[in-house]
């Protein structure tokens, strides 16, 4: 550029007067152009076929039309560098207005040609335009001479008026011979000219007239030898000096003439005043090949011209111009001739004004421009395809800082060294590590179309290495991609963002050199892993801010203060670690993946603070030393810019020292590093005023170094952040000066971060809204003006974060995030809404919607209806209740998997009064409930009012943004009748109301979201009601005039109409109850007068829309209903049933049975109101009765039935009084609520009932397509976490499921109620049902998504509730080998409490203190099993086991627990079990303790007492010396949470103390551990040797899940519960000898914070520890079930385990009950576990020695629960062996029923029944005998698919076929076993009964025999004999 800018210089100074009056020298004209005919050649080769009339002009016009590509963009930017300031551009007059009249232009050229004038300026180059080049219009050739200057004046105006704003330099005319040919030959030559004239004349005085202002400039072409003869007066047709504003002139010059330039140029002497000369076209003749002589015939040229103070202002230097065009490369340039010409006349430097570089470029095109120039606000769209998103850093936003085996990352330890403010760390952040779905869902409400994101590496590589891949972070990353990409979310994934793994800057960071092969490897995992799905990949996310703040100030970790050496070295290894990632990726994965690779550099723009030369140098400087210190090595040349490395030299020279140590890239490096990059990220925030500072400092500070100072001008806003000023118009500078110094239009830039931070909650946030639509603008013009590559704008941040240094003071996020709620929620702010305004329309201007572009995405098909008879009574339907009525709970409840068809419709619902406040905005007429509400008196809540509400007619975005993140496919609403119509009738049409509803319509279009559009939900306009309401008959009309309106208006759009909702209600409570407006109280007729209006008024507009609109609408139109589900308090009784069924008539089929059946009301309404009716003395029902003719009208008027439901009732019949009469009373029933399911704000939530009422409408009505339009639950608390919601929702949605997939239901939609919370009608705003919550004490109505919302998203994602592969059973054996067991107890199945020398135990004591066992119960006999060990040997043998768990009573063997006394009676039944076992085949496991302490020793202290380790080794010594040789399977210890908790903590277990929660269980578990320690040493080195047997001990714990798995808190509480249960005693065995962390943490904190001086939880001494630590030999383990943990904050003064621990916990319902409250079944979990217990212990060997399932007080040997828990259940075992999880056995519990601790025999956990009552206490086989027997016999579970197994089959003997499949004989009956020695035991009872009467009757026979033989002494022996 600068060479080339020399040419003019040498012209400027080889006369002091040329151009004098143009101001300076930067205006000469150094002209090209037009576009050169080679290049269209190259581009469209098709258009050499079109010749040589394809004219220049022509040529301009086809590229025109072209899409302006980037090679484009190169051409004139290699002409700007080449020396070039103007361009010439021929307009086609003949194009532009194709019939010759200004009125008619062709819109398309025009908009071509602004298009191609912009780009001429965002080159730099000024526009030349020439008005007329050949041809001229076509109707030209019918003109006459005499018209034609008009017409061209015309055509003048038009072009000045459409280009005037791009071009200052106008062309009438460029060849007047051509345009002289153009004109009707027909006329002479003479006039003709005269005509050109007269138009060039006309054309002059209207451009000075009208656009003189611009400062424009207006010439024509001569050629130079028409000077004479046009100008000077020679020809009767010359040119008036006044028509030009300079002269311009075609010029030949021949190479061969020695005579020199023309000489037709020495008359330009002659002209007075001198007149300025433009060389317009300069061509030469005869200079091939001796080009370089054009070069000095140029000069001579201009000296002839110059000579005698001729004013010349340009010239054209297109004929020296030397271009390559291809159709990969444009440009041209300079010859080296003409540029040594140059040199050769002068070399004196550049002249001030010259632009020497980019920055000058740049500056210099801006630096004039006045403010409101600069600031000037631009219209426009964003090119199409335009990306727009939102940003995050993985350490700003995951927290999860040491969540599933993550690193620790430098800001991980800057954050917990407290290093900032308020030592905020983010160990949690925004929680985005668990929000997924949230996150995502926020960017579908935005409608986001980049989400960029950043890898943590230490997530996946927790050292740094790939050695260490963590594959969790990996599925997270996984998780958050597929997620983005179903949301149609493109993820740029920034794979450095700032938080190096600290294992890394251990070793040196990016100070050492290894970090750089370490971040390739990581990058190229990242590629291969991630790249099939992301396209758009950051190596670096501002590297600046690393070496600038990392490594140079010191504010940012990792905290090194060393700007002069450090922060240069860092900037070294990223560059070469960028660069060769880069190389990684286009060699191994780009022909692939095909994606791109580039980098965000970070870069403020530096305005000079003078326009000072030194000024403008430090501005640039700090440009160079900011954004081209990463940028020019990689966009440039490799290396750094040489103004910064000159600017190092220089300083450490004047410092006569190493200042600063700029290391050096090498040749090779070099390579690398240019152009390693797809596309140029920039990060932009603020501008500097940057002031040269070249004052001699030495400091080793970034501006010292650089010698400049950064400055603020103070008229710029100010932010939350000290850094950052609103300069909006820097990013437009930025962009251009990126563009032309690096990118050059070869590589795209894309905006990555812009935004603005605040403080605090500020969810109106206005001074982010007004930044961002500045700076977006300047964006904008960016890409029009200036034609900047611009692909994308992305807003930092998506959601509020850990923003280093500043914690999280400074927010940016378009979602405020409430860092105090460990939910963390996240609130949209005014700056989302306003942003997803911008990408829905793609630019900042309001657009106009195309409504005939939109489409639908459900077809609702109208079915042919068909006539139904009246219903019976009861209805046909009852048989929904025979169906269901008898369901076990158990098959009721049970959860079901499945999906919905694929177009099932989502949807959520509000209704107008309820939302949209604005009650009497923009014309709107009262409603009956604004009426109501401000009527004093009125019931409503807290004197609530819908006047705001949610500000739903003011939050059209708001609420849009919702739904667009719910992910619903419908939203039902209902439309404001007084809106729209504020008087009621239609002459009071309100269009603001019906631009309302447009809107909104039209963004539901926009979003994919089907309107579902009801027409009244209550809120009748008060006009309306001053007329008699639905009490007139005329609103029949009146409601068909108004829905009329609504099809005509909306039904374009809308397919899908509801006329009424929920008609009952306003029938009901308006006119009966008068609860509601209009507040009639008529409880016995108004009802049914006003219903029989709505039935009339819903007829009348379906018939309306039937015949009108359908036809062309094509949609569907109905009501909705609503009713409860009716159960018949006893199923059995047929007055119930038909009660309920009754109640359904009068609720649902008041309504439905008219329109959905005969047109009339069902007879059971008629029947029973009118047989009250009647006996009221009445002269006729009170149930309005139809026409015939209005009963064909009627029926079959909706297409589909929508239905409304909450929850169920229980009903049953009564007769209530005849008066008053009254709708209630006519139903004869009684209602109460239906206890089974939780209670609400408003009903119990029953979810069963709806799969019910589904059914009877299916029953009733046909199976019609279903809608359920309303269902919900409504709640008095308002937090974000309602996780009775999200219940609610799982359990009615799945009964909703079982309807459809189950029952055959045609369900075809769920709507949700509600979207937010609202005026909830009487109950104002104190109940709320919204999916989001709504702040109505905030003004601005703030909606927060709760987590039912999240919830509801999922179950949509998911279209229902699909079965997981981890929920699929799975078909296999268990291993050989595998260990099949039963289990029981010693004090739960022994019995003989005081039996043969047995001492007591504590649970002796414990269950003979009242009040401490259910019932009263006690194991003194429990199931006598020291008495039947044949028949326990027996119930083993029908489970085919191979082992038997079973314990040893402490106080059996030693009655005072010590070796004092040996009961040898106690260890003989032990010994005889033993034997009777083996001699079965089956191998005994032996628990040595089970609980049942001698009460002896609980007497001294028992586990509290530390003597009890020692007493416990002695027990055990006995037992290994007895019993050892036959046992092989030694338990030391059963679950010891049980014992040190509940039975030194809660107190509900023996010896039941509670009274020391905090200390008494921490002691005992210290002993028990101490205990099994010493009893493992004992066996492991005494007898281990010669008995060679197994010793452990046995671990209970219950699986835990978080809450809310989105929230960190939850997860951590999950952990920590299973930790303090499980972990507190396998932790120091399994692990290292001690309590885990979280453990000794947790209680250690608390204790101190209680004012303790120690913690409370006792410590092992080192000792200790050695010594129990690898005291198993396997893993005893005990599950049952699985609970939901939250976090739990409990005051520090609270000294309890619960406490310590902080865990809340809670079942999910749809989870299964068992027979104990704390048990539900859970079978995920215990695979779960499983897996825990693997990663956690180092995978042992794992015994599973208990797991089972209670039933509660039954004897239903159907054990259907049981059968499928221990199906499930060991299912699960089965897959975490496949998960490689060591399982060497299972154990059922139990054996059989028995004594189950404080429930007494009430739970029965028995595979057998025990019958307690018959005193033989029979063990009776259940049916999951039989379950369980076939798993032992198979090994596991044969897959059926693979044909029969006999394993199946049992197998015939007594032992192993279930008692209750035996069939008896019984007194000529067949009867089963049980049955059999039921009817046996009452035969026995007879027996006895008639041997006592006999007996009886015997003596007193011999007794009356007696007295007769006292009377009669003399009786004969044969007498005698005959009695």
């Amino acid at each position: 550029m600068e060479l080339a800018w020399n040419i003019v210089f040498v012209l400027l100074s080889s006369s002091p007067c040329w151009a004098v009056d143009w101001e300076s020298t930067q205006n000469f004209i150094v002209a090209a152009g037009p576009l050169p005919s080679d290049w269209i050649q190259v581009a469209n080769p098709p258009l050499n076929e079109q010749g040589a009339n394809f004219t220049a002009a022509s040529l301009e016009a086809h590229i025109c039309s072209q899409q302006w590509t980037a090679t484009s963009a190169e051409y004139l930017d290699s002409l700007y560098v080449s020396g070039v300031t103007h361009y010439k551009v021929f307009l086609p007059w003949a194009q532009l207005l194709p019939t010759g009249s200004s009125q008619e232009p062709d819109k398309n050229i025009v908009q071509c040609y602004r298009r191609l004038l912009e780009a001429l300026h965002a080159a730099q180059l000024q526009p030349l335009g020439v008005l007329h080049h050949p041809t001229l219009p076509r109707q030209a050739g019918a003109w006459k001479s005499e018209l034609f200057p008009s017409l061209f004046a015309d055509y003048a105006l038009f072009a000045f008026h459409s280009f005037g704003d791009l071009v200052q330099i106008w062309f009438t005319f460029s060849d007047l011979e051509a345009a002289v040919e153009d004109l009707p030959h027909r006329e002479s030559k003479s006039s003709r000219f005269q005509a050109i004239f007269d138009a060039h004349r006309k054309a002059y005085n209207v451009y000075h007239e009208n656009f003189a202002s611009q400062g424009g400039k207006l010439s024509l072409v001569l050629g130079v030898d028409k000077i004479s003869e046009y100008l000077l007066g020679s020809s009767r047709h010359h040119l008036n000096k006044d028509s030009i504003d300079f002269l311009s002139l075609d010029l030949l010059c021949d190479c061969q003439n020695q005579a020199g330039p023309p000489q037709e140029l020495s008359e330009l002497q002659i002209i007075d005043p001198k007149v300025k000369v433009f060389i317009f076209s300069l061509k030469f003749h005869n200079c091939v090949p001796l080009k370089e002589k054009s070069a000095e015939v140029l000069f001579n040229t201009i000296k002839a011209i110059n000579k005698d103070q001729v004013l010349t202002i340009g010239f054209d230097v297109s004929e020296f111009l030397q271009c390559s065009f291809s159709a990969k490369k444009r440009s041209c340039s300079l010859p080296d001739a003409l540029l040594g010409h140059a040199a050769q006349q002068d070399r004196s430097p550049a002249p001030p004004g010259a632009p020497p570089s980019a920055y000058r470029r740049v500056w210099q095109k801006f630096a004039g421009q006045s403010e409101a120039e600069r600031d000037a606000f631009l219209q426009g769209d964003f090119p199409e395809g335009f990306l727009w998103g939102a940003a995050s850093g993985a350490f700003n936003v995951e927290g999860a800082w040491a969540e599933d085996g993550k690193g620790e990352t430098i800001w991980d330890r800057f954050g917990r060294e407290g290093r900032a403010e308020n030592k905020a760390a983010p160990d949690v952040a925004g929680d985005g590590y668990h929000k997924v779905a949230y996150d995502v869902a926020l960017l579908r409400g935005l409608q986001a179309q980049v989400y960029k994101f950043s890898i943590s590496w230490a997530r996946i590589f927790p050292t740094g290495y790939k050695s260490s891949l963590n594959r969790r972070g990996v599925a997270y990353y996984n998780k958050l991609i597929d997620s983005l990409l179903d949301a149609h979310v493109a993820p740029m994934v920034t794979l450095f963002h700032w938080d190096l793994p600290q294992a890394l800057q251990d070793q040196g960071g990016w100070l050492s050199e290894s970090v750089v092969e370490a971040f390739v490897d990581y990058a190229a995992f990242c590629f291969a892993t991630f790249g099939d799905r992301v396209k758009l990949w950051v190596t670096f996310h501002e590297p600046w801010v690393i070496s600038y703040a990392g490594y140079g100030t010191g504010r940012h970790a990792p905290g090194i203060s060393d700007p002069g050496v450090a922060s240069f070295k860092v900037a070294h290894s990223i560059l070469k670690a960028h660069a060769k990632a880069w190389r990684y990726y286009d060699r191994h994965q780009r022909a692939q993946q095909r994606g791109q690779v580039g980098i965000v550099l970070n870069s403020d723009w530096a305005e000079p603070y003078s326009a000072e030369s030194e000024d403008v140098a430090a501005a640039e400087r700090y440009l160079h030393a900011m954004l081209g210190w990463f940028a020019h090595p990689l966009f440039v040349d490799g290396d750094y810019p040489a103004s910064l490395r000159t600017q190092i030299q220089l300083k450490n020279r004047q410092c006569g020292g190493a200042v600063a140590q700029m290391p050096a890239f090498t040749e090779e490096e070099k390579l690398l590093l240019k152009g390693s990059s797809d596309f140029l990220g920039l990060s932009h925030y603020t501008s500097r005023l940057v002031k040269d500072a070249q004052n001699g400092s030495c400091g080793p500070d970034y501006d010292s170094l650089r010698d400049f100072s950064q400055h603020v001008d103070p008229r710029w806003p100010q932010t939350a952040s000290p850094w950052i000023r609103v300069v909006p118009w820097g990013l437009r500078r930025l962009l251009q000066f990126a563009s032309l110094e690096y990118t050059k239009g070869k590589v795209p830039i894309y905006l990555a971060a812009n935004g603005l931070p605040t403080e605090g909650r500020d969810l109106d946030d206005s001074a982010r809204r007004d930044y961002f639509n500045l700076y977006v603008n300047e964006v904008l013009k960016a890409i029009k003006l200036d034609l900047v590559d611009v692909r994308s704008y992305i807003v930092r941040s998506l959601i509020d974060g850990f923003e280093g240094p500043s914690g999280y003071n400074q927010r940016f996020g378009l979602h405020y995030v409430d860092f105090k709620d460990g939910s963390r929620p996240r609130t949209p702010r005014k700056s989302a809404y306003f942003f997803s305004s911008i990408i829905k329309k793609n630019s900042l201007q309001t657009k106009k919607i195309d409504r005939t572009s939109q489409s639908f995405i459900h077809s609702l098909p109208r079915t042919i209806p068909l006539v139904l008879g009246p219903s019976e009574v009861p209805s046909k339907a009852k048989v929904v209740w025979e169906k269901f009525s008898s369901q076990s709970k158990f098959e009721r409840d049970l959860f079901h998997h499945g999906t919905f068809p694929d177009d099932f419709v989502w949807g959520v619902s509000s209704s107008a009064y309820q939302i949209e406040g604005g009650w009497d905005a923009d014309g709107k007429g009262p409603s009956i409930w604004d009426n109501f509400t401000h009527t004093p008196g009125n019931n409503v809540m807290n004197n609530d009012n819908g006047d705001v509400a949610c500000d739903s007619y003011n939050k059209l975005e708001e609420d849009l943004n919702m739904l667009r993140a719910l992910r619903v496919t419908a939203y039902r609403f209902s439309l404001s009748w007084s809106r729209i119509f504020p008087k009621g009738t239609n002459d009071s049409v309100n269009k603001y109301g019906v631009d309302y509803y447009n809107r909104l319509i039209d963004g539901l279009a926009a979003s994919n979201i089907t309107p579902m559009v009801t027409l009244y939900h209550w809120d009748l306009p008060q006009a309306l009601q001053d007329i008699g309401g639905w009490d007139n008959p005329s609103l029949i009309e009146l409601f068909d005039s108004y829905a009329d309106f609504c099809f005509r208006t909306f039904g374009d759009r809308v397919r899908f109409w509801m006329t009424f909702n929920e008609p009952m209600y306003q029938a009901w409570l308006g006119y009966g109850e008068g609860v509601f407006p209009p507040n009639v109280k008529d409880p016995g007729h108004g009802p049914y007068r006003i219903a029989h209006t709505l039935i009339k008024a819903h007829a009348r507009v379906y018939h309306t829309y039937d015949q009108k609109y359908r036809p062309s609408q094509k949609g569907v139109i109905s009501l909705s209903l609503s009713t409860h589900w009716m159960e018949p308090k006893s199923p059995h009784s047929p007055r119930d049933v038909e009660a309920a069924d009754r109640a359904l008539q009068f609720s649902l089929g008041w309504f439905a049975h008219p329109i959905f059946k005969n047109g009339d009301y069902p007879d059971a309404m008629k029947w029973k109101v009118g047989n009250r009716s009647e006996l009221q003395n009445l002269p006729a029902s009170r149930l309005p009765i139809f026409t015939e003719q209005e009963k064909r009208y009627i029926r079959n008027t909706a297409d589909v039935f929508c239905l409304n439901t909450y929850s169920t009732k229980v009903v049953s019949h009564r007769t209530p009084q005849l008066q008053p009469p009254s709708y209630e009373s006519d139903q004869e029933r009684t209602e109460e609520e239906e206890l089974s399911g939780p209670p609400s704000a408003l009903h119990r939530a029953v979810p069963w009932g709806l799969r019910r009422v589904l059914n009877w409408i299916k029953e009733e009505y046909g199976n019609k397509q279903i809608y359920i339009t309303e269902n919900g639950v409504g709640l008095k608390k308002s937090q974000i976490e309602d996780i009775d919601r999200k219940f609610f929702y799982k359990t009615y949605i799945n009964e909703a499921l079982k309807a459809y997939s189950l029952d055959g239901v045609n369900l075809r939609g769920y709507v949700a109620w509600a979207l937010m919370d609202n005026f909830e009608w009487l109950n104002g705003y104190s109940v709320k049902f919204g999916l989001y919550q709504v702040d109505f004490n905030d003004p601005n109505r703030p909606r927060t998504a709760r987590t039912s919302a999240r919830y509801y998203t999922e179950v949509i994602s998911n279209n229902g509730m699909p079965s997981s592969k981890e929920d699929e059973f799975l078909y296999g054996e268990f291993p050989e080998g595998f260990i099949w067991s039963a289990a029981s107890a010693a004090y739960q199945i022994e019995g003989a409490w005081r039996a043969d020398g047995k001492g007591l135990s504590i649970w002796d004591t414990y269950s003979h203190t009242p009040l401490r066992i259910a019932n009263d119960d006690t194991g003194d006999v429990a199931c006598d099993s020291y008495h039947k060990i044949q028949e326990d040997l027996a119930a083993l043998q029908n489970l085919g086991v191979s082992h038997y768990r079973f314990s040893i009573s402490w106080p059996r063997v030693l009655p005072d627990g010590t070796t004092r006394q040996i009961n040898e009676e106690g260890l003989n039944y032990y010994e005889r079990l033993i034997d009777a076992l083996m001699a079965a085949n089956i191998t005994p496991q032996v628990t040595i303790y089970h609980w049942d302490l001698p009460q002896a020793l609980q007497n001294v202290g028992g586990w509290e007492n530390d003597t009890i380790v020692q007493r416990f080794k002695e027990y055990a010594d006995v037992l290994f010396s007895r019993l050892g040789a036959k046992v092989k399977f030694w338990i030391t210890l059963n679950e010891p949470y049980v014992i040190a908790n509940l039975g030194h903590g809660y107190g509900t277990a023996a010896p039941g103390i509670s009274f020391r929660p905090g200390t008494a269980p921490y002691i005992v578990g210290h002993n028990l551990i101490k205990a099994h320690a010493e009893a493992w040493h004992l066996y492991n080195d005494v007898y281990r040797p010669t008995q060679g047997g197994l010793i452990s001990i046995t671990i209970s714990s219950d699986w835990a899940e978080p809450r809310d798995p989105s929230k960190q808190e939850d997860v951590e509480a999950a952990r920590r519960y299973v930790q303090f249960m499980g972990g507190w005693f396998a932790h120091p065995i399994f692990k290292n000898g001690d309590y885990s962390e979280v453990m000794k943490t947790r209680i250690r904190d608390r204790s101190l914070a209680a004012g303790l001086s120690k913690s409370r939880l006792p410590e092992f001494t080192e000792d200790e520890k050695k010594r129990i630590n690898g005291t198993f030999d396997f893993f005893g383990f005990n599950h049952y079930t699985t609970i939901l943990a939250s976090n739990l904050n409990y005051a520090d003064i609270i000294s309890s385990y619960d406490a310590d621990r902080g865990v809340a916990s809670i079942t999910d319902r749809t989870w299964p009950d068992s027979g104990s409250f704390w048990l539900k079944i859970t079978p995920f979990g215990f695979r779960r576990i499983l897996n825990w217990l693997k990663e956690e212990y180092n995978n042992p060997p794992i015994y599973i020695t208990e797991n089972g399932v209670s039933e509660r007080g039954t004897s239903d040997l159907n054990d259907t629960v049981r059968i499928y828990y221990l199906r499930s259940y060991i299912n699960e075992v089965l897959k975490a062996i496949q998960d490689k999880v060591d399982i060497r056995g299972y154990t059922v519990w139990s054996l059989m029923d028995n004594f189950e601790w404080a429930t007494g025999f009430s739970e029965r956990f028995g595979l057998h029944f025990t019958n307690y009552t018959d005193p033989s206490i029979p063990r009776i086989p259940k049916e999951s005998v039989k379950l369980y027997a076939s798993v032992v016999r198979c090994n596991g579970f044969p897959d059926p698919a693979s044909g029969p197994h006999l394993c199946l089959q049992a197998p015939d003997g007594p032992t192993t076929e279930s008692v209750t499949d035996k069939q008896v004989q019984f007194l000529g009956l067949t009867l089963d076993a049980t049955n059999a020695e039921t009817a046996l035991y009452v035969l026995f009872s007879f027996l006895i009964f008639f041997l006592i009467i006999g007996i009886c009757g015997l003596a007193f026979t011999f007794y009356k025999y007696y007295k007769v033989s006292k009377k009669s002494p003399s009786t004969s022996q044969q007498e005698l004999s005959k009695m």
